[in-house]
């Protein structure tokens, strides 16, 4: 099905407009959540590794808990990586011609941002729960970039959050226009029946050897006795 302006995005083939892209409430909020997953992860690899003094040895920052930092590096690359793929998708959106493709992007979009919702909710509350355990002699350094950790990890929810609002709202405009758009097939009015086809009523001729047989003219019976 082809189209222009379906799914909250301009007619395809129009020209790319930077200033009006980039004030865009979802790619205001993609940006925001890149940046909010860059901090978590730089906070987490820069300075969520710490040592004792008396050992060489390496610990996650948050109770000795290496899945706490794993978890909290994980999700946070990953969705620093979607944003950008997300944000690639913006750009070529209005490009986009077919409806269904469209759809199937919205719905990418939709879904994954559900999902990273999720995962920073339960992530922030992990954090939390691992720092809220930790012991203070254990931290001598990092202490701050652990805590910037978890404060973004919470920021991150409701940036997500917004990327929900804005796919859902999308995916909306895109069902309506469709109904609207749509259009009942009417079914084609029947015709009487007509006779068989290439026989006219005004070529029709009797058969021969039908027609009574008349007498000649002027000629008389001969009389019986």
């Amino acid at each position: 099905m082809e189209g222009g302006g379906a799914y909250g995005a301009a007619k395809a083939g129009g020209a790319f407009d930077l200033g009006r892209f980039v004030q865009q409430p979802q790619v205001l909020a993609r940006i925001g959540s890149a940046v909010f997953a860059l901090i978590v992860f730089a906070c987490l690899v820069g300075e969520g590794y710490t040592n004792l003094p008396r050992s060489s040895q390496l610990f996650c920052i948050f109770n000795h808990n290496e899945d706490a930092c794993r978890y909290g590096i994980g999700i946070s690359i990953l969705a620093f990586l979607a944003c950008i793929f997300f944000f690639m998708v913006d750009i070529y959106f209005p490009q986009i011609s077919n409806t269904t493709d469209r759809k199937y992007l919205v719905l990418a979009d939709l879904g994954f941002s559900g999902l990273w919702t999720f995962l920073w909710f339960v992530g922030f509350c992990f954090l939390t729960n691992q720092w809220a355990w930790t012991q203070a002699s254990d931290v001598h350094v990092g202490a701050d970039s652990a805590r910037a950790a978890i404060t973004f990890s919470f920021f991150s929810i409701f940036s997500w959050g917004l990327l929900i609002a804005f796919a859902y709202k999308r995916y909306r405009m895109g069902v309506e226009d469709f109904v609207h758009s749509y259009v009942d097939p009417t079914p084609e009015v029947s015709t009487p029946y007509s006779s068989y086809p290439n026989i006219s009523h005004e070529s029709y001729q009797q058969p021969p050897f039908t027609h009574t047989a008349e007498a000649p003219e002027g000629y008389q019976p001969p009389p019986v006795y």
